[in-house]
């Protein structure tokens, strides 16, 4: 085995192969309540390495111009229709004025990346530690590698003005559903997702509507929550309008705020 082919791992800020290699995840372990209770006398010590996390993240992200977080899948194969319409989304974005925002992988990640990165915006790429390597591509101008999955997605909601969903798996499904929630609950207003691939997001618009929504688990304004769309301009307008809508309600309520101030005095 080459150096070259060795398996490796990021961990944070640290690179490591061959016997550094460990058996599980910073989150795997976090995470694992069997065995031994020493785990008992160690989340104390977690918990720095977390807040080291969190400053981190804040540190190198504070400063962004707007952005747009862009989820999708990392199986997805360079110059497919949902590659290609990653790399157009992600020149939309930077057209519009926003920094773009993704998990850093490859497949859709890498698309708005790159679409980003030749439109001449800012790329930003949010990498996790996973029990197989998963490098940042190379379309990411700012990379922060990530050891728990809860630091990396606060960093994805805190500093984004909106969510795009590409077609993907699992985890991109997590990130759309937690997504939906922090607006649905209030977590955060104003806050515009859309999903790009209305053949592949149709089926389950339709167990939301017909499931979700028919057995009353829903209120019936959420899914409209979900904007869904083929054309990356379009999911662009709405995301511009959405930040209008923002800006004028923060300046609605600081008038009403002044006037009830006046109406007092």
């Amino acid at each position: 085995m080459t150096e070259s082919t060795r398996e490796e791992r990021r961990q944070g800020p640290a690179l490591v192969r061959g016997k550094f290699l460990p058996q599980s995840t910073y989150d795997a372990r976090l995470l694992d309540q069997r065995g031994s209770t020493e785990w008992l006398h160690m989340d104390p010590w977690r918990v720095l390495r977390i807040q080291a996390e969190f400053v981190e993240g804040f540190g190198q992200l504070a400063e962004l111009p707007p952005a747009v977080t862009v989820f999708g899948s990392a199986r997805t194969p360079a110059g497919t229709p949902d590659y290609e319409l990653g790399v157009q989304l992600g020149r939309s974005l930077v057209k519009a004025g926003f920094a773009v925002i993704t998990g850093g992988g490859p497949g859709c990640m890498e698309a708005a990346n790159k679409g980003a990165r030749e439109a001449g915006g800012i790329s930003v790429g949010l990498g996790i530690e996973l029990p197989f390597e998963q490098r940042l591509n190379d379309y990411v101008d700012l990379g922060i590698e990530f050891r728990y999955f809860f630091v990396r997605k606060t960093m994805f909601v805190k500093y984004a003005d909106a969510f795009v969903v590409l077609p993907g798996g699992f985890g991109t499904l997590d990130e759309l559903f937690e997504a939906v929630t922090l607006v649905q609950t209030g977590k955060v207003t104003q806050f515009p997702i859309v999903l790009i691939g209305t053949e592949f997001w149709r089926p389950l618009i339709n167990w939301i509507n017909e499931t979700l929504l028919a057995n009353g688990m829903i209120s019936p304004h959420d899914p409209k929550l979900l904007h869904v769309t083929d054309d990356p301009e379009e999911a662009v307008r709405h995301i511009v309008d959405g930040r209008r809508r923002a800006e004028q309600a923060v300046v609605e309520a600081r008038v009403q705020a002044a006037a009830e101030q006046e109406a007092k005095s």
